[in-house]
This record gives C-alpha cells, sequence and structure tokens, in this order.
C-alpha cells in the first residue's frame, strides 16, 4: 500500500478488489487519483496497490455506504453490484461513475439488447421468456437456423450464464434450468467469421475518446488472446468506431465502455458491454499512450482524457488462467521481450491468474513470444 498520500489527490472508491482494480491503482498517483477498494478480504488483489481498504460485500449497502464516505467519487471493478443500492447512493448525493442508469446496460442484459433493438443497434434476433410454454418460444425457434443461445440475463461473465443447446430437447431442458433464476434470454447463434472489440471512454462532458480496434480470440467463453490492430478491413473498423459512438451517446455513462462485437458476413452485431477497464484493453499498457486504466481514472475523477493511440505497431494479449499444476512465474521472466502482470492470487485451475504482453514490429513475433510467456506462467488456455 502507498504511504505517499497527497491530499490534493481525487479519493474514488472502487466497488471490488480484483485485477482491474489492481491495474488501476498501479497508475492512480500518475493520473492525480487516490484509490480506496472495497474488498472482502485483505488478501485481495487490488489491496497491494491501493491507497486504503474497506471491507464488505459489494451487495452490501452498509460496506458501500462506508466506502462512499471516504471517497469523492464511486466506481465499478465488475458489474455484480445492486443498482437499486447504487441508486439510493445517488440519491442522496454520492457521485457514482458510471450512474446506476448506465450500468443497468451492463447488469441487465435482456434491457441491453431491448433498448439497442429501440436504437436500431444491431444485435442478433432475441426473445426474452420466463418459462418454456411461452407461446413466443416455439415460433421464435422455428425462424432460427440453428439452435439458439441461451443466456442468463443478470450475473453472468467470461462464459458464465452462457448456454449452447445442441438439440431442441437440450434447449427446452436449459431454458427451465435458466428459469429457476429469473427471465430467459434466447438469442440466435450467429455464424461468426470472428470477434472483435472496441473500447471508447467518455468524460464527465460527454467528450468520446477511441482507442484502435483489436482482433480478441476466444475459447469455452473466455478471452483467449487480444491482438492489435484488428484483423477487419478499414469499412468494418470504421463501422464500429461510429457504433461505439452512437452506444455511447446511448448510454451516457463516464469512463471506459467496452464493446464486443461478433464480425459476421453481414457485417457486426454487438455481443456485451461492459462500463468499466475491460480484458480487450490491457494491451494498452504497453501498448498505447495512455492506458485504458489510467483513462478510466480521468474520467470518472473529472479529469479530461489521455491520448488514446497506438504507440506500437503490434501487440498481443494472452490470459494466463490456471492448468492443472501450477507454473513457473520466475521461467516466464527469463523470457525476453514480454510484459508480465502477475494479478497477485493464488494459483487454482481455471482463475485467471495474469496476463503476459508482447509488442513489436512483427505480429507473428509479439504472438510467439506473449503464448511462450503465458505457458511458462502456467496457463491452461491452448495457442490460437
Amino acid at each position: 500500500m502507498s504511504n505517499d498520500f497527497q491530499p490534493s489527490r481525487v479519493r474514488v472508491g472502487i466497488i471490488g478488489a480484483g485485477q482491474l482494480a489492481l491495474m488501476m491503482g498501479e497508475v492512480a498517483h500518475d493520473v492525480g487519483v487516490e484509490t480506496i477498494v472495497l474488498a472482502t478480504n485483505v488478501d485481495d488483489a487490488a489491496a497491494h496497490s491501493c491507497d486504503e481498504v474497506v471491507l464488505g460485500e459489494a451487495k452490501d449497502l452498509g460496506a458501500v455506504s462506508k466506502l462512499a464516505s471516504v471517497s469523492q467519487v464511486i466506481t465499478l471493478d465488475h458489474e455484480l453490484v445492486d443498482l437499486e443500492q447504487l441508486a439510493r447512493l445517488e440519491r442522496e448525493g454520492i457521485v457514482v461513475r458510471p450512474s446506476s442508469d448506465a450500468l443497468r446496460f451492463a447488469v441487465d442484459k435482456a434491457y441491453q439488447r431491448q433498448r439497442f433493438l429501440e436504437a436500431a443497434l444491431p444485435v442478433p434476433r432475441f426473445i426474452i421468456i420466463r418459462t418454456t410454454a411461452d407461446p413466443l418460444l416455439e415460433s421464435f425457434l422455428e425462424q432460427l437456423p440453428n439452435e439458439p443461445v441461451l443466456k442468463a440475463p443478470r450475473g453472468g461473465y467470461d462464459g458464465r450464464g452462457v448456454l449452447f443447446p445442441r438439440s431442441r430437447d437440450e434447449t427446452f431442458e436449459m431454458i427451465e434450468q435458466l428459469s429457476h433464476h429469473g427471465d430467459v434470454l434466447v438469442e440466435e447463434r450467429l455464424e461468426l467469421q470472428s470477434e472483435v472489440a472496441q473500447l471508447v471512454v467518455r468524460g464527465v462532458d460527454g467528450t468520446l475518446a477511441l482507442y484502435p480496434l483489436v482482433t480478441t480470440v476466444q475459447a469455452n467463453g473466455m478471452c483467449v488472446e487480444v491482438r492489435y490492430p484488428a484483423e477487419v478491413s478499414e469499412t468494418l473498423k470504421e463501422q464500429s468506431a461510429a457504433l461505439a459512438r452512437k452506444i455511447a451517446s446511448l448510454v451516457q455513462g463516464v469512463g471506459v465502455l467496452a464493446i464486443e462485437f461478433f464480425v459476421t458476413s453481414e457485417g457486426l452485431f454487438v455481443n456485451e458491454i461492459a462500463l468499466r477497464p475491460h480484458n480487450s484493453g490491457h494491451w494498452t499498457i504497453e501498448g498505447a499512450t495512455t492506458s485504458q486504466f489510467a483513462n478510466h481514472l480521468l474520467a470518472v475523477s473529472g479529469q479530461p482524457l489521455g491520448d488514446t493511440s497506438a504507440r506500437v505497431a503490434h501487440a498481443v494479449m494472452v490470459n494466463v488462467v490456471g492448468a492443472d499444476t501450477p507454473g513457473s512465474l520466475e521461467a516466464a521472466r527469463r523470457i525476453p521481450g514480454i510484459f508480465i502482470h502477475d494479478y497477485a492470487k493464488a494459483w487454482r485451475p481455471g482463475r485467471k491468474l495474469g496476463h503476459v504482453t508482447s509488442v513489436g514490429d512483427d505480429a507473428h513475433e509479439a504472438h510467439v513470444r506473449a503464448w511462450q510467456g503465458a505457458q511458462a506462467f502456467g496457463t491452461v488456455m491452448k495457442e490460437v
């Protein structure tokens, strides 16, 4: 924990103390911010980089209120929050950025899909149901060339709460499974050419700053690799930027807005959004003039946004997800030309432990080095 307290710094409280809060804390003092995290225990990742820790759960109003009492503005490291609690704090005069209204777009996928459809944004065909007896279901399924994707509107991330049935019987079984927890989002399964991600930062005054588009590679619902620049046409890059501006204006969030797009033969479709720093933007730490973490803090603290342009020709980021047996951080550090980010988490199979980034003039070399580092670190992910 840093001890060089300066009263002039803006005190930003962060709900959650995972790796995103950890990396916000690492750059906070550089952008005139002091971070206070709401952590479930003192060993959470961000406790190593923040200025102060408040212990408690993200959905505990008392704990969030305590965080607010020592902060000038509240932001988040995840979206597993109680929107009504945040709205209550806002009514009491607490500044929450992004706001509870904006966060609903990310917290509630059904709400997001409905609002995006109303705004004529490209989303897969979908319906929202509560039971397999819903009269909309049969006719909707008959219109689809394949079985659908099924999503729990709330609470899912990194593939959790997203199911891919292989038959009609399995579709009905999985809908019943998800419906025990609420509504079910039934969505067309698109034929994908690839996936890309667009990060846009929105300031308090509505100013927008877009990062370059990147290609993302997924496996089992989790991001495996991110590649800059995106491996798509200039036309698609322009489409992505235009859609990002439209989405940012609709959502009205402050801070980083990450948009995951499906690339299809018909163009881009919105997959998911997040209103916080995002896995697809980790490459910006080494690869952009201002990292996504610095820019998020600049935005939520009311400061002018930083330059989002790339400062490298190529960047490859690979996630490190715990394999069946621990890897070796020391071995990874012996590989030249890579940047290793250790999330200070105890090893556990399937747990996101860190990421490795490589930058340079040659895309293939950056790819090889990043994967060498991730595999030495001990990732379960397979090279793509």
